[in-house]
C-alpha cells in the first residue's frame, strides 16, 4: 500500500515537473518570438504633438466617485487646468454609456449608443452626468492640451428591456467545456430594445442571437453558466483566455463578437464615440474574454481614419502571471498596450511584506522589466480599491515609493490613480497626496535623460536621471524600512559632471548633498521613505 502511494506521489511528481517544463519552453519561446513584435507605445500619441514633457496619465474616477455638487463631468472640467499644471497628458474616463441603473458605473454596459441623452433605465443622465456635460469636460480636457481617453465595456450587457425563450446547456463553470445538464430551454434577459432612443444613431436591436452564454434562467430561476445554442450559435470563441477551460464568459449576456451584426455595430460605435468625444484612444475592458481576433480587427479599423493613425489604445488582460500576458502582447503585434499588473502586484506585495521585502527584486516578473514600451504601470485602480472584486491594494507603508517607482522612471508609460490624489471617502490618504503631487512635478520638470540604478541594498534604493538639454535630471531614494537611519543609510551614486555642486531636496530645501570632484555623492532617504534630489538653483 505505501509502495502504491509512493509511486503515484512519484507520477504526480514527475506530470508536475512535465508542466513546468513546458510552461518554461513556452514562455521562453513567447519571449523569443516577441523580438519580431513592434512595441506599442512608441507609435501612439500620449501628450501634445511635437512636445518634449514626460507624458503621464491619469485615472479620473474610483469605484464610488460621485461629487456632491456637480456632475462628474463638471467635475473634470473644473479640474482640467489644474491637471494639467500637474503634468498630465491623458485623462482616462469612466465609461460613459448608459448604464443598467442609473447609478451603475457604465460597466453594467446597457446602452452603448446613450451617453446621458436619452431618457433611459430611470434618468437622462448617466451616473457621471449628461452628453452635453460629457462634451464640456471632453473640450476643457483638450483646451488644456490633454488628451480624453474612453473606457470601452464590449464584453457584455445588463439590463435588458425583455426576456426571450431559447435553448441552452449548463456549464461547469471551473471547467466551461464540460456540459453538466442536457441542452434545455431557459430564458434569458437578453432582449434590448433602447425604447429611449428609438434607433437614433444606430438601428440594431440585440436578441438572444447576438450572445453566446448568460447566467439566469428565468423560466427555473436557476443561476449557473448556461451556453446559449441554436442552429446558428458557434458556442463559445476559441481566441479567448484558456482559465477555466474557456473564458468566454465573464458575466452579464455575453456579447458574441463572432456575429456580423454585432461586429458591425461595434465597430461604428468605436469611430462614432471618438468622433463625438474627440477622444483620442481607448481603454479596452476584460480583454481575456473577448474574441481578440475581433478585438484587433476593432483597434485597426478605428486607427483607419484620416487623423488616427497614432490612436492611444490599452487592454486590461488581468493576470500577475507575465506567462500568460506574452501570449496576448504576440497576437496583438503591437496594436495595444497592456496595463503593468505583475508589477502592480509586486507593490502589493511590498506593501505587505514591510522591511522583508527586497527592493531589489522589485521589477522582477513585470512587463516594464520585459517590454517596457508596451506597459502601461499603475499602483492602484477602481478594481484594486479594498473590497472590490481584484482587491490588491497597496497600502500607504509603500504607495509613496510605488509612484516615484512608475513617475520618475524612463521606462514604461504610468498612470495615476485619482483615489490616491483627491480627497474622496473611499481610500485617500492626505500623505501619500501630498508625495504624489510633488512627485508628479517632479517628472513633469526633471525626470528626463539616461537613468543609471544603484539597486545594491535590500531595503534602500536609488536611480539617477542624468537631464538633457532641457532638463537637469534628478537622484532619486527610496526605502521600505521605516527604522532606517536617514542620515546613515545612504546610496552613494554618481550624477555626472557636476563638480562642486549642491543637490538639496525637493521636499524640504534644507537638506544638501555635496557632489565631490568626481560626480559623486552620498544620497539619504527620508522619513517618509521617499527622497528626490535636484541641483541647487534648478527650478
Amino acid at each position: 500500500m505505501q509502495t502504491a502511494r509512493q509511486l503515484i506521489d512519484v507520477m504526480n511528481s514527475a506530470r508536475f515537473s512535465m508542466g513546468h517544463i513546458y510552461r518554461q519552453l513556452r514562455y521562453w519561446l513567447d519571449c523569443l518570438l516577441l523580438k519580431w513584435v513592434p512595441p506599442s507605445l512608441p507609435a501612439m500619441q500620449l501628450g501634445l504633438h511635437g512636445s518634449s514633457q514626460n507624458p503621464t496619465m491619469v485615472q479620473f474616477f474610483t469605484w464610488d466617485a460621485r461629487h456632491p455638487d456637480m456632475s462628474w463631468w463638471e467635475h473634470l472640467a473644473k479640474e482640467a487646468p489644474h491637471l494639467a499644471v500637474l503634468g498630465f497628458t491623458q485623462i482616462w474616463l469612466p465609461p460613459p454609456n448608459k448604464a443598467m441603473e442609473q447609478t451603475g458605473r457604465g460597466y453594467d454596459a446597457y446602452d452603448l449608443w446613450d451617453l446621458g441623452e436619452f431618457d433611459q433605465k430611470g434618468s437622462v443622465a448617466t451616473r457621471w452626468g449628461t452628453k452635453e456635460d460629457l462634451l464640456k469636460a471632453c473640450d476643457a480636457a483638450r483646451q488644456c492640451n490633454m488628451n480624453v481617453i474612453i473606457d470601452a465595456v464590449l464584453n457584455h450587457k445588463l439590463g435588458a428591456d425583455r426576456a426571450e425563450a431559447f435553448r441552452a446547456v449548463r456549464v461547469d463553470p471551473l471547467n466551461r467545456l464540460r456540459d453538466i445538464e442536457n441542452e434545455r430551454p431557459i430564458k434569458g434577459w437578453t432582449a434590448f430594445d433602447f425604447p429611449g432612443r428609438l434607433g437614433k444613431y444606430s438601428s440594431m436591436r440585440w436578441n438572444f442571437n447576438h450572445f453566446t452564454g448568460l447566467d439566469w434562467d428565468e423560466l427555473a430561476q436557476t443561476k449557473g453558466i448556461f451556453r446559449i445554442s441554436s442552429e446558428i450559435h458557434k458556442g463559445w470563441s476559441r481566441w479567448v483566455d484558456t482559465e477555466n477551460g474557456n473564458y468566454d464568459y465573464l458575466l452579464g449576456i455575453d456579447i458574441d463578437h463572432r456575429h456580423p451584426e454585432v461586429r458591425d455595430d461595434l465597430f461604428s460605435w468605436g469611430s462614432w464615440i471618438l468622433d463625438t468625444t474627440g477622444a483620442s484612444g481607448f481603454r479596452l475592458d476584460a480583454i481575456k474574454h473577448m474574441d481578440r481576433r475581433f478585438l484587433l480587427e476593432f483597434i485597426k479599423r478605428t486607427r483607419n481614419h484620416p487623423g488616427r493613425k497614432r490612436l492611444f489604445a490599452v487592454s486590461e488582460y488581468w493576470s500577475a502571471n507575465l506567462q500568460s500576458i506574452t501570449p496576448y502582447i504576440r497576437a496583438f503585434h503591437g496594436q495595444t498596450s497592456f496595463f503593468d499588473v505583475p508589477l502592480h502586484e509586486n507593490f502589493h506585495r511590498a506593501s505587505e511584506a514591510g522591511a522583508s521585502y527586497d527592493l531589489r527584486t522589485i521589477f522582477e516578473g513585470s512587463l516594464v522589466k520585459l517590454r517596457p514600451e508596451d506597459a502601461v504601470t499603475f499602483v492602484d485602480n477602481h478594481d484594486t480599491q479594498i473590497g472590490q472584486s481584484l482587491e490588491s491594494w497597496v497600502d500607504t507603508n509603500f504607495k509613496a515609493q510605488a509612484y516615484a517607482l512608475i513617475l520618475l522612471r524612463c521606462h514604461g508609460y504610468p498612470c495615476v490613480f485619482y483615489g490616491d490624489l483627491y480627497p474622496n471617502d473611499e481610500c485617500f490618504d492626505e500623505g501619500t497626496s501630498r508625495i504624489l503631487k510633488k512627485l508628479l512635478l517632479a517628472r513633469k520638470s526633471f525626470a528626463y535623460g539616461p537613468m543609471v540604478d544603484y539597486f545594491e541594498h535590500r531595503n534602500c534604493i536609488g536611480f539617477v536621471r542624468m537631464g538633457d538639454s532641457d532638463h537637469a535630471g534628478c537622484v532619486v531614494v527610496l526605502s521600505n524600512d521605516p527604522m532606517l537611519d536617514p542620515t546613515t543609510s545612504k546610496v552613494r551614486m554618481n550624477v555626472g559632471i557636476h563638480q562642486g555642486a549642491t543637490f538639496h531636496s525637493l521636499f524640504d530645501d534644507a537638506r544638501t548633498v555635496a557632489i565631490d570632484h568626481d560626480g559623486w555623492g552620498a544620497f539619504p532617504s527620508s522619513k517618509d521613505c521617499v527622497e528626490v534630489w535636484i541641483k541647487t538653483g534648478e527650478h
